[in-house]
């Protein structure tokens, strides 16, 4: 049996994880998948009603009896300070040590994709962005707040450690996958200390897979090669910065952030499997949001549990439901968020 946390969160989240949980329930039922669900009240209602963010005891359960959690959006206009996202979030992510977030950047129908010219074989990318140091750890400061003369230091950690495990996990599912390349993105040439370490490292690295050809690219031609050329990557690793940003930018070559997916990966250990398209209050309880976010996250999830062969099922299905225009308004159709995923549960 494997336990599933279920946070719908705030915004659309609300809508698109029941419709993540159908998915599930109808894979379940259909291949004898033993999956127990059970949901959390985590978010801003919850916040807001009695100031709670992210209970320890929570937090531990997850640890001790959960394999994954599904996720859905945070944030929310009545919490500006959003910091019952970052409890539940960045403190699941590091709390958690879910070092890896794991981010496909994969084209299933070519009409997405603002490049002319590029068909789904050109854009199969997974990115290793590191999720449990560098920028995001929240260390540095602010001096003389409020004055002229103030000044705020925001200050990048990166150890052995931390470098070393997001690079091997790229390379080692390089290995596993057969892919040809891993590329790493840094800016080293300008960040000479912490970076350098990232290149030290991969270069070790590196060299124990002598059949995947390593190469380099600091993050600013990365982001103007994945426009120009998607095609010449197969595995990218860099930092948590950069990794946030340039999924994001591969997340509009595949069509848009409403089909993308990620996961907060430990492996052997609970993780977390989130849609990324945030919460979109402007829409939500409108019943138009987009699912295929969360259906191609729940096909990561299900990987991560162990079930082979079903996150391809439900990347064709995906594939399928796009090809027929049977989406929401945002990618062009007029489908309610339940239809689509009638949709997708009827091409599977």
């Amino acid at each position: 049996m494997a336990k599933i946390a279920v946070v719908p969160g705030d915004g659309i989240g609300k809508e698109v994880v029941p419709e993540g949980v159908r998915v599930l329930q109808h894979l379940a039922a259909r291949d004898g998948l033993d999956l127990q669900f059970e949901s959390f009240d985590l978010g801003a209602d919850r916040y807001l009603d009695d100031g709670t963010t992210m209970p320890d005891a929570t937090m531990q359960r997850w640890r001790d009896e959960f394999d994954a959690i599904l996720l859905g959006a945070l944030g929310d206009p009545r919490v500006p300070s959003n910091v019952h996202a970052a409890d539940i979030l960045l403190g699941s992510r590091f709390k958690l040590d879910l070092f890896i977030n794991l981010r496909p950047i994969r084209l299933l129908d070519a009409r997405y994709c603002p490049i002319k010219g590029k068909t789904p074989d050109d854009m199969d990318i997974v990115v290793f962005r590191e999720n449990t140091e560098g920028l995001y750890t929240g260390i540095g400061g602010q001096f003389k707040r409020g004055t002229p003369d103030e000044v705020a230091i925001e200050a990048e950690m990166n150890t052995r450690k931390g470098v070393e495990r997001i690079i091997r996990a790229a390379f080692e599912y390089a290995d596993r996958q057969k892919k040809a390349s891993v590329c790493m993105s840094d800016k080293s040439n300008a960040m000479r200390h912490g970076h350098d370490l990232w290149q030290r490292t991969f270069k070790e690295v590196a060299a124990e897979y002598p059949h995947i050809r390593p190469f380099h690219l600091f993050v600013d031609v990365l982001c103007m090669e994945l426009v120009r050329a998607p095609e010449q990557f197969d595995v990218i690793v860099t930092n948590n910065l950069f990794g946030d940003i340039v999924t994001d930018l591969g997340a509009q070559l595949q069509g848009g952030i409403g089909l993308a997916a990620s996961g907060n990966i430990h492996p052997g250990r609970v993780s977390l499997f989130e849609p990324v398209h945030g919460s979109a209050p402007t829409i939500a309880g409108q019943g138009i949001a987009n699912p295929l976010a969360t259906v191609l996250s729940v096909g990561m999830l299900l990987t991560h549990l162990g079930h082979d062969g079903l996150e391809a099922e439900l990347q064709r299905a995906v594939g399928a439901v796009l090809e027929a225009g049977q989406v929401t308004r945002e990618l062009g159709g007029d489908l309610t968020t339940r239809a689509a995923t009638d949709a997708v549960l009827k091409h599977l």
